[in-house]
């Protein structure tokens, strides 16, 4: 018997269920529309209603299950939405009717035309005031995007989640746009998938979430994802239940790594550990994932001392919310102050990040983590400034504040009014005491001024004294005649002023500055 007959003989073979990716802007309905299909609340468990993970569920349509990839909407993630779009069959683009086409949908179109996936297009909201689905497929039109009734092939299904209308329709379009893909697999094969979450468990350890896309991965299966290699000691699927092997298309959650492997990265099963270690040598690429938080270099910090840094260390839950994080505050420019990343790591916020913070003059920021009652104390006791967040743009725009207070105030000069010079009084090195008449707008002791001669400017200082009928005043008007010391500024010309001179006074104002 030839080797193709028995590859052939040995084959297993079994059509996979598809795998849907639910892309849409935020607020559009795009959670709200998993609720209905798996018949569970998820939105109501997340803070400010925004799905934060990438999440994997499966449900059953007419005795076909079909898994579900649910990704968050808001725009700081785009690495995940575009990590699950890659390992989609089809993808539902959920748009509001009364909102039509926005920034989020248009980025999420850019990926599904990248990613070559057949996109079902669901325009829920019908129901509400201001709803208009021409002008939804008008946007899309601009976009490339032609539904059928426009004479393409991209169906479109009209929705509302609200009073679960055509909900039904919607899925059956799902089956039968995934009946037209090929999505027959090989379960004799090495298991294969990708990793789609990590994090670290306090009872559990390392736990990966990850979608099996070949093969079958099976309890005491060797795993190799990247460059870290593990063993499977347990896999949950996503209600929790424990399972002892997976198909592919299904997601599971698995147990037994010796740290969090990288999210997007492929994984492998193999059968001993000398195979793992084969497989995990030929995985060359070492990129670091995070080239954000790689931090300024130490070497090129001299030459930037004009600069001003903002060192912070990072403890979040997740890996996802790490690169979600770099993705925004990658975005954040400025040629006078540097976010400085010190450290980064998944957990909640221990002693030790407290002592290195110390040694750094950092502060620490925490995604969705915790700080017991001892760390707390150890910070307040060592000034060391803790923030916790449980949203990530709250948390990217405190960034933002932070990095502002280190910029210079920009100044901005407010004329107050002029002063036409009657008489010098009195002449010191540093100060002059003299008299004249406001000829428009008003003085203002602690204003500054202008010494003009002839149009001409001959020096700057400060008025540091104001009288009026000789008692002390805090501002004179126009018309009115006044005393004052005028003090100059450093480094100003030695000239004096003199009978005749104009002196233009005007206040500065300092204007906060953001990145």
């Amino acid at each position: 018997m030839s080797e193709d007959s028995k590859d052939v003989k040995n084959k297993v073979s079994r059509i996979r269920p598809p795998v849907v990716v639910v892309l849409g802007h935020v607020d559009h309905g795009k959670t709200s529309l998993l609720d209905i299909i798996r018949k569970t609340k998820v939105a109501d468990k997340e803070s400010g209603g925004i799905t934060q993970h990438i999440g994997a569920y499966q449900t059953e349509i007419k005795d076909k299950p079909i898994t579900f990839l649910d990704t968050p909407g808001h725009e700081a993630f785009t690495a995940i939405r575009s990590r699950g779009a890659r390992v989609a069959d089809v993808a539902i683009l959920v748009i509001a009717a009364d909102e039509s086409v926005k920034p989020q949908t248009k980025e999420a179109i850019r990926i599904i035309k990248e990613e070559k996936i057949p996109v079902i297009v669901a325009v829920n909201k019908i129901d509400k005031e201001g709803a208009n689905i021409q002008k939804v497929k008008q946007d899309l039109a601009s976009e490339d995007i032609l539904v059928e009734e426009w004479g393409g092939k991209v169906p479109l299904v009209e929705i509302s989640v609200k009073q679960n209308k055509n909900i039904d329709e919607l899925l059956e379009m799902v089956l039968l746009v995934a009946e037209l893909e090929s999505l027959e697999e090989d379960l004799s094969l090495p298991a294969t998938g990708v990793i789609i979450e990590s994090h670290l468990d306090k009872r559990k350890g390392y736990v990966a979430t990850a979608l099996v896309q070949k093969g079958m991965l099976k309890n005491g299966d060797w795993i190799v994802a990247g460059t870290i290699i593990g063993k499977v000691k347990m896999m949950e699927d996503f209600l929790g239940k424990q399972v002892d092997q997976a198909m592919p298309s299904q997601p599971i959650q698995i147990l037994g790594w010796p740290m969090t492997p990288g999210i997007g990265k492929e994984f492998q099963s193999s059968v001993s550990r000398e195979e793992a270690e084969l497989i995990a040598a030929d995985n060359t690429d070492l990129a670091p994932l995070f080239q954000f938080f790689k931090g300024v270099p130490k070497e090129v910090q001299p030459n930037d001392v004009k600069k001003k840094y903002f060192n912070i260390i990072f403890k979040s839950d997740v890996s996802s919310s790490l690169e979600a994080i770099e993705a925004t505050l990658g975005a954040i420019n400025s040629d006078e102050v540097i976010c400085q990343v010190i450290s980064y790591d998944i957990g909640n916020i221990s002693e030790g990040d407290v002592k290195m913070a110390i040694g750094s003059s950092a502060q620490i920021v925490g995604f969705r983590v915790l700080a017991d009652s001892s760390v707390m104390k150890l910070a307040e006791k060592e000034n060391v400034k803790i923030a916790t967040f449980d949203i990530i743009y709250e948390m990217v725009e405190y960034i933002r504040k932070e990095l502002s207070n280190l910029l210079e105030p920009e100044i901005k000069r407010v004329p107050l009014g002029r002063i036409k010079i009657l008489a010098v009084f009195k002449t010191e090195n540093r100060f002059q005491i003299v008299g004249g008449k406001i000829t428009s707008g008003k003085v203002a002791r602690g204003a500054f001024a202008d010494v003009m001669r002839n149009n001409a400017k001959l020096l700057s200082g400060k008025i540091t004294q104001l009288q009026h009928s000789k008692e002390d005043v805090t501002e004179v008007k126009e018309g009115l005649e006044c005393g004052l010391k005028f003090e100059k500024l450093p480094g100003q010309a030695d000239w004096d002023i003199k009978e005749g001179d104009v002196l233009e006074v005007y206040q500065e104002e300092n204007i906060s500055r953001n990145v």
